[in-house]
């Protein structure tokens, strides 16, 4: 029993062991098979993907109509703000503190409460004020009786003073002259006695002595009437004179010191009645805030906030007179003049699309701060035609300023250009994986396309964009260096021949005019676009060709370092889709706008060195 029973165990022992083996080969085959099928799966994905990497990517060619705009973002406000300012003088340094202000946004009518300023010093200095002006009042009063008092007493003195002196002096005169004229008879009386012996020579030497001072008192008399008539009443008169004219002259100050003193009790009167400002029309209530470059405060209108005279606290704005100020980057301030249309949107308000005009471009640039470096920024005013109600001062609007429209035009994304040697290429796809390489000279560009002026190129074609990253397949041509041939021209300008001895172009026509061979202007468009359609060596060297080191097709920031300045500054906004790079599309867009805007006068895209050096 115990063998049989051993035997059975042996044999599913070994049952258990083929069994498990027989796993091991099935699960490591499965592995073995899903490997295969992976690597075959990447295999054919990677090729697939290599291939799709590798073919150009392609835009048809479109006759559609073009518009072309500059895009920009401003701040709505009213053309015709009516601006509520402090009106009240500071005291100090600090200005004067705002107590209680409206809510911004509160719709006010004429009259009603807009602001309350802190008036308590003010008016400690209006009630000393009133005390000032009732003490110079009195001294006014105090002078003016000093003044009639003096008047009086030059009539008193010539009327009656100066009268009663004169007769006393004459009743003197009248006594001496008795005086002597008795005395004279008593002499007269005494001399006939004494000659008749009936009196003795004593009494005819005191009547002798009698008549002396009886003269002598008459001639006092009247030197005292002379000194009184010509000296002592003319001084007299001359110290009422006089007092009478200090008088005056100290009345006059005392009242002029009071008007004085009225006059800054008024301006006090009307500071402490400033210091309560109301609505001087009806609108919506906009707190005059105002911020730096950074985007800091600088001053927000709220209690407790200092303003000094004059700064502007609540602007009360016209709803139906409302514009966009917007700032134009200086790569395309050129393009934008003034009665140009503008389509409007703002951000706050779906789907809104409002009409306006551009009324200002402004000649100077906006003071720079660190953020914008070396790029330049004109203020441009853009009236908003019917503003609907619903608009609000300090919204947020992008204007689209309509430089060119035209209702069709054959137009390709700028991306499918590329530029060689003063000429523009487009790769044509013709067949697959054919291609062929067309010059076409351009016109008009936005952000987005680029108009064909002229070239071998029609509606529906298929052109590779970013030809320049497939070298492979661009056949350039091998043109002129535009730099040495411009040298020879300037060489040969004094005899108006060229240095290879042909006849130059036309006085007054662009440079390579009617030599294209397809037959087209070689100048470019019309209006001054940049050429492309002209015989080889027309234009100049571009910065693509002179700057991209590496050959890839774009310009890095690094390959631009190295051209001049004033290139830089052209091309700093040029990389339109900010990837750092600047490709042959975004400098064809580039090089248009400055086209549109006059930069090249009609002629080739700057050269690296034509441009800064």
């Amino acid at each position: 029993m115990d063998h049989s029973f051993r035997g059975r165990s042996d044999a599913a022992r070994g049952r258990r062991r083929n069994r498990t083996g027989s796993t091991w080969w099935l699960v490591l085959g499965a592995l073995v098979g899903v490997t295969v099928i992976g690597g075959v799966t990447v295999y054919f994905v990677m090729g697939a993907s290599e291939n799709v990497a590798d073919k150009p990517i392609v835009v048809p060619v479109v006759n559609a109509p073009f518009d072309h705009t500059v895009l920009e973002e401003g701040e709505i406000e009213s053309s015709n703000s009516v601006e509520v300012k402090c009106q009240v003088k500071s005291r100090n340094s600090g200005g004067t503190e705002i107590i209680w202000v409206v809510d911004e946004g509160t719709h006010v009518e004429a009259g009603d409460l807009l602001c309350k300023l802190d008036a308590s010093l003010l008016q400690q200095e209006l009630d000393q004020q009133r005390i000032n002006c009732n003490t110079s009042q009195a001294l006014v009063v105090q002078a003016e009786n000093a003044f009639r008092a003096a008047e009086i007493a030059l009539k008193e003195y010539e009327q009656g003073t100066y009268a009663q002196e004169r007769q006393l002096i004459l009743n003197e005169i009248f006594v001496a002259n008795e005086n002597l004229e008795r005395t004279r008879q008593s002499i007269a009386s005494t001399e006939r006695l004494a000659a008749k012996g009936l009196t003795d020579m004593l009494q005819l030497q005191a009547d002798q002595f009698a008549v002396e001072k009886a003269q002598n008192e008459l001639k006092s008399a009247r030197g005292k009437l002379t000194v009184l008539d010509m000296y002592t009443s003319q001084k007299m008169i001359k110290t009422f004179e006089s007092d009478i004219a200090t008088a005056e002259a100290k009345w006059g100050a005392e009242k002029q010191s009071h008007s004085l003193e009225l006059k800054k009790l008024a301006e006090l009167e009307e500071q402490v009645k400033a210091c309560t400002i109301t609505a001087p029309v009806a609108g919506q209530v906009v707190h005059a805030n105002r911020y730096s470059s950074r985007g800091g405060a600088e001053f927000v209108v709220e209690q407790g906030a200092r303003v000094t005279e004059g700064k502007a606290i609540i602007r009360i704005p016209d709803p139906s007179q409302m514009q966009v100020r917007a700032k134009i980057n200086e790569s395309q301030v050129t393009l934008v003049k003034p009665n140009m249309p503008v389509s409007i949107r703002i951000d706050a308000i779906p789907d809104s699309n409002l009409r306006g005009e551009v009324t200002r471009v402004n000649k100077y640039a906006e003071p720079g701060n660190w953020a914008s470096g070396q790029i330049k920024e004109y203020m441009t005013l853009v009236r908003i035609l019917d503003p609907p109600d619903v608009i609000r001062s300090g919204m947020t609007a992008e204007v689209r300023i309509h430089v060119e429209q035209r209702p069709a035009a054959l137009q390709v994304q700028t991306q499918a250009v590329c530029e060689h040697k003063g000429q523009y290429f487009c790769l044509v796809e013709t067949g697959k994986n054919k291609y062929e390489t067309r010059p076409i000279t351009i016109g008009s560009s936005n952000q987005k396309m680029v108009t064909i002026e002229s070239g071998n190129v029609q509606e529906g074609e298929q052109l590779v964009m970013n030809p320049r990253g497939f070298e492979q397949l661009l056949n350039l041509p091998d043109l002129p260096d535009p730099q040495r041939m411009q040298v020879a021209s300037e060489s040969s300008s004094a005899d108006g021949v060229p240095s290879d001895g042909r006849p130059g172009p036309p006085s007054g026509g662009p440079p390579g005019s009617d030599q294209a061979g397809d037959g087209s202007p070689g100048g470019g468009p019309p209006g001054g676009g940049p050429p492309g359609g002209g015989a080889p060596g027309g234009g100049r060297v571009s910065p693509m060709d002179r700057f991209d080191s590496d050959g890839d097709g774009r310009l890095s920031s690094d390959e631009l370092a190295a051209a001049p300045e004033q290139l830089r500054g052209r091309l700093s906004s040029a990389d339109a889709d900010g990837d750092g790079f600047i490709d042959g599309g975004e400098l064809t867009q580039a090089f248009a706008a400055l086209r549109q805007a006059g930069g090249f006068g009609g002629g080739p895209p700057p050269s690296g060195g034509g441009e800064g050096e």
